[in-house]
């Protein structure tokens, strides 16, 4: 591979990508695969070398990858959500952040691993979870909602403040500071990178608020002023980017009237390739020796990590807390780390080599195995001891609903009043305003985009009902959430004008065959209602069906123990007596118009109400 740039290139992109998909196929963190693949073909079979093929341009390129992670990373950080979550949440991502630098870096100098000031870099590295790693692990433990949003949001929020601590952190170790002069030199890289970062993100900011600058260069103008604003940043004070960009990612996603949305998906799409090629290049820098050097002492560092620095990490953060000591026990025990210990220590081992700082390279190979052992371990063993404390969720029984028309509304505010937890998501703000108004949980944006992935609370989700307006939508939903739910749990509705061989690629199809979503919205038009009805002996299915209208069309059943059953053509159940039955039928009493005009006129609001393609 040494001798052919451009076929190690495209291998390592092809490289990690696939592991990418694998992870999502077997449901793990991203990183550990691309860890894997990197010391395979680096330190493994030696069929890698970086610094052999890149030479002088490797640092350029990895500084400019991190400068962008990090960047995307620090635009997730709004400081109205570190208030939102919670006091246990404020708290972790504070004081427990800050215990778990000290323990950390008191470890790795006890040990006679690291020099002082080399550990406290490696403590402020490992204080980091992120959602990368944390989600995948949350999706396949269960946890009950309140654990699994405290796991969730610390790692949405620490992310950024983890990366800022890190690059503050190295200024003082890559700087001899006994040097008065070298004070002033790190007063000035501060003042540097926060000036430029802050004015930086003002700028832009400013731009987007006033409409100044066209939609389809958002993206190409913020990728382009974060590289520039890294670069002078570095010019104006050395080593002061990775600073800028932080700054000027938190000052714009806390500007007020500044849509970052998608800048956000942008950034998180570059961000999937820029780690699959990091990760891969960093892990193959690392010499065997790294990992066999100095083995029980190492065993031991991961010991106080896992069994020291989190532990003690949450009791400080849950004291004077309601939490019970179940919660407070399993979120001791998971906390992996993730892509901003993994790519800033690869960057900064690069820079302390040149500086000659002693402990680089060991610097990286313990970020590493910490990375490994704590995914590795944690997903392997937090299910079981979820059960065992009895913080597993029982079977999620909530319902995910794509689209926010008047019949996925209606559907939505049914299974709500049932008690069922329930989101609808939706790509048009006032759809989502008006589930909002009715009390139900929403989702604005698009279900299968990689915001979805970072945000959408599933904790307690089981199913998926497409109702979207968008055939193309529906399907790809179904796609996406049918790993998560299982296959047996996506359902689609069918579209009159969506031809059906294309609408059959995933998803069960939902009621009976001539109930389409134009159907249902003509049908709602002229007044029609879910009416919900419960069975009993005497009063059976049958009977309720031939009580109501001939025009009935049965859309859900509720068992006596709390499952949804949505009515699919594929699917057949019993629902006996204690059930309960949701159909739509006409109101007692009133005449309805004529049903072909209402379905003409149901099919020119949907085609008003579809916009010309598919969100990215």
């Amino acid at each position: 591979m040494n001798d052919n740039p451009a076929l190690a290139a495209a291998l390592i992109i092809l490289l990690g990508t696939a592991a990418q998909w694998l992870s999502w196929w077997m449901k793990l963190p991203a990183i550990l695969l691309l860890l894997i693949a990197g010391l395979a073909i680096g330190p493994g079979f030696h069929l890698f070398s970086p610094d052999d093929m890149f030479g002088d341009l490797l640092f350029p390129f990895v500084s400019l990858g991190v400068a962008v992670i990090l960047f995307e990373g620090s635009l997730t950080l709004k400081f109205e959500e570190i208030r939102g979550h919670g006091q246990t949440v404020t708290r972790l991502v504070t004081f427990g952040a800050a215990t778990t630098i000290i323990v950390a870096a008191l470890g790795a100098w006890g040990l006679g691993l690291l020099s002082w000031e080399v550990a406290l870099l490696f403590g402020a590295l490992v204080s980091v979870t992120g959602p990368t790693v944390i989600l995948p692990i949350l999706r396949s433990v269960g946890l009950t909602k309140n654990a699994a949003n405290i796991l969730r949001w610390e790692g949405i929020i620490i992310d950024p403040l983890g990366a800022l601590a890190a690059v503050v952190i190295f200024q003082f170790v890559a700087i001899d500071t006994a040097d008065p002069e070298n004070l002033l030199l790190i007063l000035e890289i501060f003042a540097a990178g926060i000036a430029l970062g802050a004015g930086a993100g003002y700028a832009f900011g400013w731009l987007l608020r006033r409409h100044m600058l066209p939609d389809y260069l958002h993206n190409v103008g913020a990728l382009a002023l974060v590289l520039a604003v890294f670069v002078a940043s570095n010019e104006l004070a050395h080593e002061s980017g990775l600073l800028a960009v932080t700054v000027m990612g938190i000052f714009l996603a806390n500007m007020r009237d500044v849509d970052v949305e998608d800048i956000l998906d942008f950034k998180e799409s570059l961000t999937v390739l820029l780690t699959s090629i990091l990760f891969i290049v960093l892990a193959a820098r690392l010499p065997t020796e790294a990992f066999t050097a100095n083995g029980a002492k190492v065993a031991a560092l991961m010991g106080i990590m896992l069994f020291i620095a989190r532990p003690l990490s949450v009791l400080i953060s849950t004291m004077w807390t309601p939490l019970p000591w179940r919660e407070r026990a399993i979120l001791s025990w998971i906390a992996p780390r993730g892509i901003v210990a993994a790519a800033v220590s690869g960057l900064f081992a690069i820079q302390l080599d040149q500086a000659n700082v002693e402990g680089a390279q060991l610097l990286v190979s313990l970020t590493f195995t910490v990375i490994v052992t704590t995914v590795l371990l944690q997903s392997l063993t937090a299910r079981p001891l979820a059960r065992l404390l009895g913080v597993a969720d029982p079977e999620p029984r909530g319902i995910l609903i794509v689209g926010g028309n008047p019949v996925a509304l209606a559907i939505a505010t049914s299974l709500h009043k049932l008690d069922f937890d329930v989101i609808l998501a939706d790509t048009s703000w006032d759809l989502t305003r008006k589930a909002r108004m009715a009390g139900i949980r929403t989702y604005f944006g698009n279900v299968v985009s990689d915001d979805a992935d970072r945000r959408l609370d599933l904790v307690g989700i089981g199913q998926l009902l497409a109702l979207s307006t968008r055939a193309p939508l529906n399907t790809l939903a179904c796609l996406r959430y049918a790993r998560e739910f299982g296959s047996g749990s996506v359902f689609r509705i069918r579209l009159a004008d969506n031809a059906e061989d294309v609408a059959a690629i995933e998803g069960r199809i939902l009621f009976k065959e001539e109930a389409t979503l134009e159907r249902l919205q003509a049908l709602i038009e002229e007044g029609y209602q879910i009416k919900v009805t419960k069975l009993t002996e005497e009063y059976g299915f049958k009977e309720a069906m031939e009580q109501q209208s001939g025009d009935a069309i049965p859309l859900f059943a509720v068992s006596k123990d709390k499952v949804v059953y949505p009515f699919a053509e594929d699917r057949t159940f019993k629902a006996g007596p204690g059930w309960q039955v949701a159909s739509l039928v006409k109101p007692a009493a009133e005449a309805s118009p004529k049903e072909t005009s209402a379905i003409d006129r149901a099919k020119s609001h949907l085609a008003r109400e579809m916009p010309p393609k598919l969100p990215d």
